[in-house]
């Protein structure tokens, strides 16, 4: 019987939204029972690059963000960020942008320009990322980035201008999150996430986890910079 043949590998954007504090909190949903992708799983809000994020004017993206992400994808370092703005909108209805009008914003943008906001990038950081395994119906390089709620125009516990992807959005404290029902890699994701913010004035590497690599390590990608040197 012949091979199945693999998905293409997309590329993707995912966006982990901290709650700081004594007890953080990352906001996360519930994909749908019949979803073709990781069904009945908690996650962060994300999906696949569209073609309209690559002409999306994006504020306020780091030059070394930028620089982090244009080694590891051949698209544009603000295709993927807007990528990452535009799920959180659509899955959360949660706004990452400045107040300012936009009267011509492509196909896929019109609901979030129609807020009376541009997407910005200020804060985001280019945090983790990840290839799904050979052999699922879809497979995803993502990257994931960490953005503190305060980065957030919207009411971080409004969730009504969500569309109907995610169910069960919220907060879910940071140490307990691993009691859901997670990808694998959302569980590897969070190992990296509280590890990183027990060390604060760490480097802030990127940690790169190859499904494709038969031993399945997390390696490094290089460092970006010091963590508090990052724009919040």
């Amino acid at each position: 019987m012949a091979k199945p043949i693999d998905p293409p590998i997309q590329d993707a954007a995912t966006v982990i939204v901290l709650r700081r504090g004594d007890c953080p909190a990352i906001l996360m949903g519930q994909r749908g029972a019949t979803a073709a992708f990781m069904p009945s799983k908690f996650v962060f809000p994300g999906g696949a690059v569209d073609a309209n994020d690559g002409i999306v004017p994006i504020l306020g993206l780091d030059p070394m963000q930028a620089t982090a992400l244009q080694s590891f994808s051949r698209l544009s370092p603000a295709a993927i960020a807007a990528a990452a703005i535009r799920e959180l909108w659509e899955e959360t209805g949660q706004i990452l942008g400045t107040t300012a009008p936009w009267t011509d914003p492509p196909q896929g943008w019109r609901g979030f320009a129609a807020t009376g906001h541009r997407p910005t990038a200020h804060g985001m950081r280019f945090f983790f990322r990840a290839v799904t395994p050979a052999g699922r119906p879809r497979r995803f390089d993502a990257r994931f980035f960490i953005v503190d709620a305060d980065a957030l125009v919207t009411d971080p516990d409004d969730f009504t201008r969500a569309e109907d992807e995610l169910s069960h959005l919220h907060w879910v404290d940071l140490h307990r999150a691993r009691d859901l029902d997670l990808p694998f890699i959302t569980e590897v994701a969070l190992a990296e996430l509280v590890q990183h913010l027990s060390d604060p004035d760490a480097p802030l590497t990127v940690p790169f986890f190859n499904n494709d690599d038969e031993q399945h390590l997390v390696t490094r990608l290089g460092g970006i910079r010091p963590l508090d040197t990052v724009p919040r």
